[in-house]
């Protein structure tokens, strides 16, 4: 928890201030979208959730600007050397740092207004109110903004409107009393605690980091059994906050008998009312907002990206917006990749660069921002720099360097020449580079003969016989079939149908699709944890247009099984689809099983 600036208010118990108990110290600046200080200026909202506060005929305001997330204060009608400044707070208003922003009113003027601060910390997972404070011959606060939170229901609504009742995780004994922690399908909780007696209670507890603290969320909705009852239960309380950009919250019952042991709780859980929106809430948990990326991987981000918008829950658009314009700016190397980024998502890497079209073809197709589909023609015109047929008859290189023409590149450039022209009304340039990256796909040599797409090919133009890797299989189908789409040409699609039945049988272990690094005591690097999601994105996208029902219950089967096997408490989702040990967890694994779950 952040350290405290406490402020010594001398008549707090004259104007209703509390007096705060915390250590001192100073706050970091917070940044989410933008940091702490920012000019009032520049906001993009201006409401007033709190009312203003008369102090002494002074008019004390805070204005809140939700879009930004970020609030200032004001006073009016006052005279100089009169003050006002903002308290935050990290524990619901029980400690905070004091005289954020402290202006005073300039000598001529009658009023004056702090800078702009962050009301919450998403970033860092913690969640904060905030409210402006004034000294005009006095001192005097408004009441903290947002200290209820709010998502489909708002906290303290009634068990008795939960839509539905699901159990997360075990219930737990306390000497003979059954504790449990309940989710509804809107994401809301409650505990109940049963088979007791008068004086028994019940209490939830809510953390913003996965349960590594819960300053603001302890002891909610603490309720003890009535005289004559043997149970009772909490009110409810979100676990989402969209309005502080906080997804994913995780709560335990917790219960304290008044005879034998003290008290118990369960296990922490996330709720998880659909299985691609849990996985997408544990996903957004590790997404750092500032920077707008999820560090520390560049191409990686960019198919996440695209896992969340193909997820399509409008409370994560703000992501994509961001996203974009964090990073389309220009980065020296180890920045965000090994590589300079040179501005509109390219750098020497020719693949990792098409990556970031394809992300900006999917957020064109869910918003329909030219921006979007903009920038993933400048991308395409790049990559298609590095089409040459001077080697092995035409493909793009893996590199500026041009080292290697491989099934990664090739794939990308075939699905993001293809996007690009179903995209732009009129154009002929991009049908035909999409017709003659189809055909030069196809007899590439990259396909073996049992249908699996090998690496890439030599400087002998032969298949090089290198690893099948999930996503080469993958971005194959999702090339032919965008190109199909473009061309009309129904051997693309038997193609792409040859693709997936190969990859049905030859790239899985008892049906469940497996890497080859899944297995024994292998592990898989960063890039290979997030090969799975692109290849069930793509099948997904085969089996829309054939209606095959054998991809479709091969991706049911997919996300059943990491549904029931390969995902905790907390919604994490692991890199082995069907668990066991060793398996790795992080958001990379977590994105590619979001794209099965939405594939399904």
């Amino acid at each position: 928890m952040k350290a405290l600036l406490i402020v010594l208010v001398l008549v707090a118990g004259v104007f209703g201030v509390p007096a705060a108990t915390a250590d001192v110290g100073v706050d970091a600046t917070v940044c989410f979208l933008s940091c702490d200080t920012l000019d009032p200026s520049r906001t993009g909202q201006e409401i007033f959730p709190v009312p203003e506060r008369n102090l002494n005929g002074r008019r004390l305001v805070l204005h809140v600007s939700d879009v930004d997330g970020m609030a200032w204060g004001s006073i009016d009608n006052g005279v100089p050397g009169d003050s006002v400044w903002l308290d935050r707070s990290w524990d619901g208003g029980r400690t905070w740092e004091g005289l954020l922003g402290k202006a005073s009113v300039p000598s001529t003027w009658t009023g004056t207004r702090t800078l702009m601060y962050n009301i919450s910390d998403p970033r860092n997972h913690e969640r904060g109110v905030l409210r402006a404070c004034g000294d005009a011959a006095g001192v005097a606060c408004t009441d903290w903004v947002y200290p209820t939170v709010c998502d489909v229901r708002c906290d303290r609504t009634d068990a008795g409107q939960a839509n539905g009742d699901l159990q997360p995780v075990p219930s737990v004994s306390l000497s003979g009393r059954v504790i449990r922690l309940h989710v509804d399908q809107n994401g809301m909780a409650w505990g109940s605690v049963e088979a007791g007696t008068q004086g028994d209670e019940i209490w939830l507890d809510r953390s913003w980091d996965a349960g590594a603290t819960w300053p603001d969320g302890s002891s909610l909705g603490r309720v003890s059994t009535a005289a004559g009852q043997t149970s009772t239960r909490t009110t409810m309380f979100a676990t989402r906050d969209p309005r502080g950009r906080h997804y994913g919250g995780v709560v335990r019952a917790c219960g304290r008998a008044v005879t034998g042991q003290s008290g118990s709780c369960t296990s922490w859980a996330r709720p998880a009312p659909t299985r691609d929106g849990a996985a997408a809430d544990a996903l957004m948990y590790s997404y750092d907002p500032y920077p707008g990326w999820w560090p520390s991987s560049w191409w990686n981000t960019a198919a996440t990206l695209t896992t969340l918008i193909d997820h399509g829950d409008p409370a994560y658009d703000w992501v994509t917006a961001r996203t974009f314009d964090q990073n389309k700016g220009v980065f020296a190397a180890g920045v965000r990749s090994s590589d300079a980024i040179e501005g509109n998502f390219v750098s020497r890497a020719i693949d990792d660069s098409a990556w970031w079209g394809l992300a900006w073809i999917a957020a064109y197709d869910r918003t329909r921002d030219q921006r979007y589909l903009a920038m993933a023609t400048t991308i395409a015109n790049y990559v298609q720099q590095y089409w040459d047929t001077g080697t092995c008859g035409g493909g793009v290189w893996w590199d500026r360097e041009r080292t290697y023409k491989n099934a990664v590149t090739a794939g990308l450039y075939l699905r993001l020449s293809a996007s690009v022209h179903n995209r732009t009304p009129g154009d002929t340039v991009w049908l035909q580079r999409t017709r003659t990256a189809a055909t030069w796909y196809a007899g590439s040599g990259m396909i073996n003969s049992a249908g699996l797409v090998n690496d890439g090919i030599t400087r002998d133009c032969r298949n090089n016989g290198q690893t099948v890797w999930t996503y080469n299989q993958g971005l194959g189908i999702g090339g032919l079939v965008e190109a199909w789409r473009a061309t009309g040409d129904t051997t693309l699609l038997t193609t792409a149908r040859r693709l997936a039945d190969a990859a049905l049988t030859g790239l899985t272990q008892n049906g469940v699709l497996t890497e080859s690094c899944d297995t024994g005591s292998n592990s898989c690097d960063d890039n290979q944890k997030q090969f799975k999601g692109i290849f069930s994105r793509y099948l997904a996208d085969l089996a829309s247009v054939t209606g095959s029902t054998a991809y479709q219950a091969f991706a049911r089967t997919q996300a059943d099984s990491i549904w029931s096997r390969d995902r905790d408490n907390l919604n994490r989702i692991g890199q082995r689809w069907v668990g066991g040990s060793p398996n790795q967890v992080d958001w990379r694994t977590q994105a590619s099983g979001l794209g099965a779950l939405v594939a399904a």
